[in-house]
């Protein structure tokens, strides 16, 4: 599929004489399903078409058709028949952000126009076809509108110009988490599918990062303004050079909302022609990531209730964090062949057993098998439970932080308990104070270094019967727990209140208020202590991955500037 095509209307198109039938027909040729009309602030190149063939079918049922129109008729009628095309538009919001709004066939094309009516383009504009219309709704409010109006809301090449990711802005903070996880952002337009790594943008929003917990299906389009790539230009993509594969259960509009709205983000991946052979590898691509906050591997199954009680613990710890996926027969060692699983149905089976018996709420956890490498594996697709705290056997509570699965301290569960009971309001604070922004915001980098996005800081420590007691705040999820000791801490809390209580501080390289006190490597993974100086003294960041690491930060410990 390729969801971000333009045609003429498109008032930047760049090749004169191209028809409609011309786009169909080089879609055929790409090797397309499903393509969509995405032309700037209109969807006056769909009603087009549209009402071109209306009139040859008119002049059919009159028996007036020319042989020339006989003859387009006939193959607009057959390209259809293989070729889906959605109507839709792309949409220019505040500050020049472009978004896709896309719509079912069956929705009429004057209830679209409305919806580019609701989003303030001037009805003087709406056949214009052009990318500057005004002063037009904010990016929020955009998402919202087009779900509304049935339609699906795609960021169109975030990472890219224009796009809701803010590469190239120099301020970001909660405008970009809101632009990025609004529950009516239903895909991210990429360029970068084709590449691997989490410093991709697809690694970027997987779920992984603590500030953006909503993991994105990502897909891939065009943007074609013209039928092939412009040999004098290669950035000029042609119509299907940036397309996208995808599952789906048939070739429908509401497949591909079910796909969006599905946590299965193994149905996509970048399409690059027929006769492939290099067939993509989802399982293979998640063990070169590795373990994380939102995936984990259990190379062994084993017939010992240990091994599936910590399958569960991390089914558990998946659901009150931000979801994930278990990937059961192989290791995350991507160098390691994969074991495989016996009996997979068997093992799928006793999983989603074990969950239904065990597993406190209901949990619409996924299991099914998949292959790799020649060999079958079990694979667990939890969400991110609406009710927490989940607990297994009603008693015992897991949560997810990094690479690891912890049963939950007093203090969390507490806030588990709170997330629950939150209300979903209809305009969240950061989506009001992103639609209040001015301007000038956009000019102004100027603000406060924010503490890094992961590590942990101990905020106050007391001592009580010999004792000592600290407060500690996770900076991966914004946790703040009280009366951890060396005893209880686990894993990162647990070199955080050693440090302290160590009372042994390595000297500060000082840049401004910001400084490095320690870079070491833990389990493959570089981490470093950092300083800050504050009104009330010196605010220390134990264990802070790069993934943490934003804005001056940066310039603190030498990291590069990545998607994020």
């Amino acid at each position: 599929m390729d969801l971000h095509i333009h045609t003429p209307a498109s008032s930047d198109y760049q090749e004169s004489g191209v028809s409609f039938l011309d786009i169909l027909q080089r879609s055929e040729a790409r090797g397309l399903d499903l393509i969509a009309f995405a032309d700037h602030n209109t969807v006056s190149g769909y009603r087009r078409m549209r009402a071109e063939i209306d009139e040859l079918e008119l002049l059919e049922r009159l028996n007036r058709l020319l042989p020339e129109e006989k003859k387009r008729l006939s193959e607009y009628r057959r390209l259809l028949a293989k070729i889906l095309v959605l109507p839709g538009f792309e949409f220019t919001a505040t500050f020049g952000f472009h978004i896709i709004g896309l719509f079912s066939p069956a929705a009429p094309i004057r209830d679209i126009e409305h919806t580019l009516l609701n989003l303030n383009v001037p009805s003087d504009q709406l056949d214009r076809g052009s990318s500057t219309v005004g002063a037009t709704a904010d990016v929020l409010t955009a998402y919202r509108l087009i779900a509304e109006a049935g339609g699906l809301a795609i960021a169109a090449h975030a990472n890219s110009s224009n796009g809701v990711a803010m590469r190239g802005f120099s301020f970001g903070g909660q405008t970009k988490i809101a632009y990025t996880q609004d529950k009516h952002l239903h895909a991210i337009e990429v360029t970068d599918l084709e590449q691997k790594g989490r410093r991709t943008t697809a690694g970027f929003f997987n779920g992984s990062k603590p500030e953006y917990p909503r993991r994105m299906h990502c897909i891939q389009g065009s943007d074609a303004h013209r039928l092939r790539r412009d040999p004098a230009n290669p950035k000029n993509l042609g119509v299907g050079d940036r397309a996208t594969e995808a599952m789906l259960d048939d070739l429908s509009f509401e497949s591909l909302r079910d796909l969006f709205f599905s946590n299965d983000f193994s149905r996509t991946r970048p399409y690059r022609g027929t006769g492939r052979e290099d067939e993509f590898d989802y399982v293979q691509a998640a063990r070169e990531e590795g373990a994380n906050i939102v995936q984990e591997f259990h190379a062994g199954l084993g017939a010992k209730d240990s091994k599936l009680d910590s399958i569960l613990a991390d089914v558990c710890a998946f659901a009150n964090t931000n979801g994930g996926t278990l990937y059961l027969g192989v290791s995350a060692d991507a160098k390691q062949p994969p074991v495989g699983v016996q009996s997979p149905q068997a093992v799928v089976e006793k999983i989603q057993s074990a969950i239904s018996r065990r597993i406190t709420p209901d949990l619409g956890v996924t299991v099914d098998t998949q292959d790799t490498r020649g060999k079958a594996i079990v694979r667990v697709l939890v969400p991110r439970g609406d009710d927490p705290p989940y607990a297994i056997d009603q008693n015992k509570i897991f949560l997810r932080q990094e690479a690891d699965t912890s049963l939950a301290v007093r203090d969390e569960i507490v806030n588990l308990v709170l997330r629950s009971r939150q209300p979903s309001p209809p305009e969240s604070p950061v989506e009001a104070a992103v639609a209040a922004l001015p301007a000038a915001a956009f000019d102004s980098p100027t603000a406060p270094v924010a503490p890094p996005r992961t590590g942990v800081e101990i905020v106050a420590t007391e001592r009580r019967k010999g004792t000592q007691y600290h407060t500690v705040r996770d900076l991966r999820n914004g946790n703040v727990v009280k009366n951890v000791t060396h005893t209880s801490a686990r894993h990162l809390w647990h070199y955080a209140v050693s440090q302290v209580e160590a009372k042994t501080q390595p000297e500060i390289t000082w840049h401004g208020d910001l400084g490095l006190m320690k870079k070491y490597q833990k389990v493959g993974v570089t981490r470093y202590d950092l300083a800050q100086r504050a009104a009330d003294g010196v605010r220390v960041y134990y264990g802070v991955t790069e993934d943490g690491i934003h804005g001056e930060w940066k310039r603190v410990v030498g990291a590069e500037e990545d998607n994020g």
